[in-house]
C-alpha cells in the first residue's frame, strides 16, 4: 500500500508539473522492447531487422520477408508496474515495409485515499477507491530502400495517450526517423526520436486537484502548465558480425545514446550528453542465442559528495524453432544501484517459415 501510494504521487506530480521542453518527458518510451534487444543493453539500432524495428529503427523493417508478429511482457518494481508491447509488420513489396505496434506501461489497482477522511475527521475506508495510471503509445512505421545500395530509411509516427485515473490525462503526437547501412558484415544505424519534438497536451481535473493541493501543509501546489514538449534524442550505432567456425556467429554492437541536455551520463556537456552501450550476441547456427550487454553509464553522487561511475550489466538467452523465437532477458529499468532486476520475456513469430 505504501509503495503504491508513493508511485501514484510520482506519476501524478511528474505529469501535472509538465513544462515546455522538458529534459525527461514520455520516459516510458525509453524503456525499450524485445527481450533480445534488452539483453544487449539496447545496442541494436544498427542491426534491428525484424518486427521490433518498429521501435528500435524503422529502417530495419525492410529486412522482413513476410508477416511478423511480436509480444513482450515485463514487470517492474516487484510486479507493481507492468510493461506490455505488441507489434505487427509486413512487407509491401521488395523495396518497402509497414509496421504497427502498441505499448502500455501502467500501474493498476492504486488506492485513492484522497477522501479517506471525511469532513468530521473520521476515517472511512469505504471512501477508498481504486484507479490506474497508464501510458499508451501507438506507433505506425514505414520503411523502404533508398536509391543508394544497402541504404534503408524508415519513419515512425506515434500517438501517445497518458491517463492518471480521474486526475489527469493527455494526448501527444510525434515522429521518429531512422537510417541503416550495411556493407561486408559491417552495420551502421542512426535513430532520431521525437525528431520534430513530441507535443503533449494535458487535461487536469481541477476538482480532483483541489482535494490534494493542500496535502502537504505549507506547500500548496498551484495549477501547473498543461503542455510539454519532448526534446529530440539520437541513437547512433555501429556493429560487426563474425563467423566463428562452422556453426557459431558473433554479433557485436556499440551505440551512443545522445540527449540534447546536460545529464549525469558518462559524457556530459551543456549542449548534449552521451551514454554509450555495448551489446554482444553469440548464436549457434541461428537457433540458440546467448547475449550480454553493458549500458547506462552514470555518475552517481555519494554521501560524501564524490562521484562514482555505475554500469548496468544485462544478460539474455533465446532460441528459435519453426519460425517462433522466444527470448529472455535479465535486466532492470533505468538506473542501477537499488533498482530491482527484472525478468523480461518476448516472443516473435515469422510467418515466412511456413511458406517455405
Amino acid at each position: 500500500m505504501k509503495t503504491k501510494s508513493f508511485l501514484i504521487l510520482v506519476f501524478f506530480y511528474s505529469a501535472i508539473q509538465a513544462q515546455v521542453f522538458r529534459n525527461y518527458s514520455n520516459e516510458f518510451l525509453s524503456i525499450g522492447v524485445d527481450a533480445a534487444a534488452l539483453g544487449m543493453s539496447k545496442s541494436v539500432v544498427a542491426t534491428s531487422s525484424n518486427v521490433n524495428a518498429i521501435y528500435w529503427n524503422p529502417a530495419g523493417l525492410v529486412g522482413i520477408e513476410d508477416y511478423q508478429g511480436s509480444l513482450m511482457h515485463a514487470s517492474y518494481f516487484a510486479g507493481i508496474a507492468n510493461y506490455n508491447f505488441a507489434g505487427f509488420a509486413m512487407p509491401i513489396n521488395r523495396e518497402s515495409a509497414l509496421g504497427i505496434s502498441i505499448i502500455r506501461f501502467g500501474v493498476d489497482d492504486i488506492l485513492n485515499t484522497t477522501e479517506l477522511i471525511d469532513n468530521q475527521g473520521n476515517i472511512d475506508f469505504n471512501r477508498v477507491s481504486l484507479f490506474s495510471a497508464a501510458d499508451y503509445a501507438i506507433n505506425v512505421a514505414y520503411a523502404r530502400n533508398l536509391i543508394f545500395k544497402d541504404v534503408k530509411f524508415g519513419v515512425n509516427a506515434k500517438v501517445i495517450r497518458r491517463i492518471i485515473g480521474d486526475f489527469a490525462s493527455s494526448w501527444g503526437f510525434g515522429f521518429d526517423a531512422g537510417i541503416q547501412f550495411e556493407r561486408n558484415d559491417w552495420f551502421f544505424g542512426l535513430m532520431v526520436r521525437d525528431i520534430t519534438t513530441t507535443f503533449n497536451s494535458w487535461n487536469i481535473n481541477e476538482d480532483e486537484f483541489e482535494k490534494i493541493k493542500n496535502a502537504i501543509p505549507g506547500q500548496n501546489q498551484e495549477l501547473p502548465e498543461t503542455t510539454e514538449v519532448t526534446k529530440p534524442k539520437a541513437q547512433l550505432g555501429i556493429a560487426k558480425r563474425w563467423r566463428i567456425g562452422r556453426f557459431f556467429n558473433l554479433l557485436s554492437e556499440v551505440d551512443l545514446n545522445v540527449r540534447f541536455a546536460q545529464t549525469n551520463d558518462l559524457i556530459a556537456t551543456s549542449a548534449f550528453s552521451i551514454d554509450p552501450s555495448l551489446g554482444l550476441q553469440l548464436d549457434y547456427d541461428d537457433i540458440a542465442y546467448l547475449r550480454f550487454g553493458l549500458g547506462n553509464f552514470q555518475y552517481q553522487t555519494q554521501f560524501d559528495n564524490t562521484q562514482e561511475l555505475s554500469i548496468q550489466p544485462n544478460f539474455g538467452v533465446g532460441f528459435k524453432y519453426r519460425g517462433i523465437q522466444v527470448d529472455y532477458a535479465l535486466t532492470n529499468i533505468g538506473s542501477v544501484g537499488n533498482a530491482l532486476f527484472s525478468n523480461i520475456f518476448s516472443i516473435t513469430l515469422d510467418y515466412s517459415f511456413y511458406r517455405q
